[in-house]
């Protein structure tokens, strides 16, 4: 997550926030507006310089503090911002604007349970302040409290039904608890009085399988017609496209759209495979063989990591375990990578590196303090139960790390048929990361390094790894679930087969897909598009992948 997206804050909104009129002086009136109108064009250092002024200037102007603390948090300065936050505060105490910007804080110091009562001052004092429940409720999606943040979203549209921001950010906050329905309802409001909004209309497209008779292909083609301004909105536009043409069987449709949305993206990413790909070569060379035994590591046995490639049914292995009585399912951390990173920077002074460098300086680390050190930033929410997963996909990079760190720990590696996995990645449009995979000479390249490094992890930690294949999940749910629980040394639970009904949040791009049973027509999707496909399947066969892995599901 980018640093001026934590905890709900995002720069370009924050004048929305601001909108009471202060009575004070006029000079730092006016420079204040000014301050806001560089957040606003996302100039965090300059808006940090004048609000430093503003401050210095005029001490008791106190919505200058509260603005230089929530600059100060966007920038990761969260001591910096507990002290600007504190004198506002001090000022008045009441204000639920102030309140808010605490909250944020006290999350970013991971003490949430005081951050949840800032906040909820925050609301009780902003109950007839739209603008302002709607960034309460940003605030508490952003700590994983999306009732909250529905509950805060449905005051907003209460009080100001005509503003779509407020229908939208309800529908995502719907989505991520499976209420897909009420979701689509809130996004037809959303596009009824935003017709341009793109993004509700590719979010729109994913709640459901869309049919013959009933699907929103007309309304997009028209937009696409009439012209959109802005490239990122029409690439969402030919993404959902691709997605409803595919789901009425128009193959040739949604290739099209697809293929143009995908190239759209990539044109607008400054991105080169070979880093990744270079990455998985500086991996090996800094860990060529299993680690020493005995492993000095951090003795919990609370961690189940769930990890593979993206799009390869790591949520799907996530809800299954998620539904047992000992797991809580903690989404996709990036703790372990956060961790490692830190350990690594303290011990060159703090001073950045750059990754060959970095990956080698990982090698030297305590393993013990950074098995700690991760399970401390998981904390307080993965404490609720004997054992938690981290689905992060990418930390199929640490496994040897991980083994290092936390030896017992387990982890489950999700694996699909590469066909099936690069066509998966590359027919997705995500919001944040995997930049490879709008371009398939790129997936099959990072597809290709993935396989690389997982193998050689398998061969210097034999028996370290369960594998569970997404296809054999599909087609024997319950053998390969009960396979997969005695791996990961938990008893069955036929609750484990009803894991579409399990209500944890799920906000990654499989949010609709795990609301429903377990189903196997994505198994051969891929095959709708071989030809398309073929220069992909060439380049994998030629990095030495069989062809009767290609070939056969």
């Amino acid at each position: 997550m980018a640093p001026d997206t934590l905890y709900g804050l995002h720069a370009a909104r924050y004048a929305g926030e601001m909108t009471a009129a202060s009575q004070l002086p006029n000079g730092a009136n006016a420079r204040h507006h000014e301050v806001t109108r560089l957040l606003q064009k996302g100039d965090l250092n300059a808006a940090a310089a004048l609000c430093d002024r503003l401050t210095a200037e005029f001490p008791l102007f106190l919505p200058a503090w509260h603005t230089a603390s929530f600059i100060a948090l966007c920038r990761g300065q969260i001591a910096s911002a507990s002290q600007m936050i504190h004198h506002a505060l001090a000022g008045s105490p009441s204000d639920p604007r102030f309140l808010l910007q605490q909250a944020r804080v006290l999350a970013a110091e991971r003490r949430l349970a005081v951050s949840l009562g800032s906040a909820e001052a925050a609301e009780k004092g902003a109950i007839s302040d739209p603008p302002l429940l709607d960034a309460i409720g940003s605030f508490y999606s952003s700590i994983g409290e999306h009732e909250r943040a529905f509950d805060a979203y449905s005051k907003a549209i209460a009080h100001e039904p005509s503003q779509p921001i407020y229908w939208f950010n309800r529908a995502t906050v719907q989505r991520f608890l499976g209420r897909l329905s009420a979701a689509e309802d809130d996004y037809d409001r959303t596009i009824a009085l935003r017709p341009n909004d793109y993004e509700a209309h590719a979010n729109r497209s994913e709640l459901r399988k869309q049919t013959p008779d009933r699907n929103h292909i007309e309304v997009m083609e028209g937009l696409l017609a009439s012209g959109v301004a802005n490239w990122r909105g029409e690439m969402q536009l030919h993404h959902a496209l691709a997605k409803e043409y595919e789901d009425i069987g128009e193959y040739s449709d949604s290739w099209r759209h697809l293929e143009k949305g995908a190239r759209q993206r990539r044109e607008h990413l400054q991105y080169d495979v070979r880093y990744d790909t270079d990455t998985v070569d500086w991996i090996i060379e800094a860990f060529p063989s299993a680690p020493a035994a005995p492993i000095d590591g951090c003795p919990s046995r609370e961690p189940i990591f769930v990890l593979g490639l993206p799009r390869s049914g790591t949520t799907l292995v996530e809800r299954i375990l998620g539904s047992h009585s000992q797991v809580f399912a903690a989404g996709e951390l990036n703790y372990f990578a956060a961790a490692l990173v830190s350990a690594a920077l303290a011990g060159n002074g703090g001073r950045p590196l750059p990754r060959p460098q970095l990956i080698a300086a990982t090698r030297e680390l305590d393993f013990a303090a950074v098995g700690a050190d991760y399970l401390g930033r998981t904390r307080p929410g993965t404490s609720q139960r004997p054992h938690f997963t981290d689905k992060m996909p990418l930390n199929y990079l640490y496994c040897g790390l991980i083994r290092r760190a936390l030896p017992n720990a387990r982890i489950v590696h999700v694996t699909r048929h590469p066909m099936a996995s690069c066509y998966a990645m590359f027919k997705t449009l995500f919001k944040d990361g995997y930049p490879f995979s709008y371009n398939l000479d790129d997936v099959a390249r990072y597809y290709v390094g993935y396989r690389r490094l997982m193998d050689h992890w398998h061969k210097t930690m034999p028996g370290s790894i369960y594998d569970v294949s997404y296809e054999r999940l599909v087609r024997d749910q319950e053998g390969e679930s009960r396979r997969l629980l005695a791996a990961c040394g938990l008893q069955w639970e036929d609750g484990c087969l009803e894991f579409h009904r399990n209500p944890t949040v799920t906000t990654t791009a499989s949010a609709a897909q795990v609301r429903r049973p377990m189903y196997d027509s994505s198994l051969q999707q891929w095959r709708h598009y071989e030809s398309q496909l073929g220069g992909l399947r060439n380049l994998l066969l030629a990095a030495g992948i069989a062809a009767a892995e290609l070939g056969a599901q």
